[in-house]
C-alpha cells in the first residue's frame, strides 16, 4: 500500500481522522472537488448535507477507480462545507459513514475542513477534494 497513516504521539489523537500520511507510491493523483452529482449530472440530496457528503465521497471513489486506484490510496482530503458550524458535524459524519458502508472501507484520512460562503452552484452544500498516491 503506497500510503501509511499515523497519529504521532506528540500530536492530539483524533478519533475520526489521521493527523498525517506518508506516501511512497510513484503516481500522484490530484482530484478536483467532487460534489453531490450523479454520473449524468443530476443533483443528489437537495438540502441534505449527509446525502451530499455521501455522494461526494462516492464520486471520489469512482474517480480513483477510473485510474486503477481506490480510497486506500487517498493521502489527503480537503472538505469544503457551506456555512459550516459545529452543529453540522453529525450530518457530515453520517454522510461519511454511509459512504464508508457502501464502499466497504475505512474513509478516515488526514483532512482539512473549511467553512465557505458558497460553492460553484447554489444547491451545493459540500465539496470534497482528494490527493491520492498510487503504486
Amino acid at each position: 500500500m503506497p500510503v501509511e497513516f499515523l497519529n504521532p504521539p506528540a500530536l492530539p489523537q483524533p478519533e475520526h481522522y489521521w493527523q498525517m500520511s506518508v506516501a511512497s507510491g510513484s503516481r500522484t493523483v490530484h482530484l478536483s472537488g467532487q460534489v453531490a452529482r450523479a454520473a449524468d449530472g443530476t443533483p443528489v440530496g437537495d438540502g441534505d448535507l449527509a446525502a451530499q457528503v455521501e455522494q461526494a465521497y462516492l464520486n471520489v471513489a469512482a474517480a480513483l477507480d477510473a485510474v486503477g486506484g481506490s480510497f486506500a490510496d487517498v493521502a489527503k482530503l480537503t472538505v469544503y462545507v457551506v456555512d459550516w458550524s459545529p452543529d453540522k458535524l453529525p450530518a457530515l459524519g453520517a454522510g461519511v459513514g454511509r459512504a464508508a458502508e457502501r464502499l466497504g472501507t475505512d474513509l478516515r484520512r488526514p483532512i482539512t475542513l473549511l467553512g465557505v460562503a458558497g460553492l460553484g452552484e447554489p444547491d451545493l452544500l459540500v465539496e470534497v477534494e482528494a490527493v491520492a498516491v498510487l503504486p
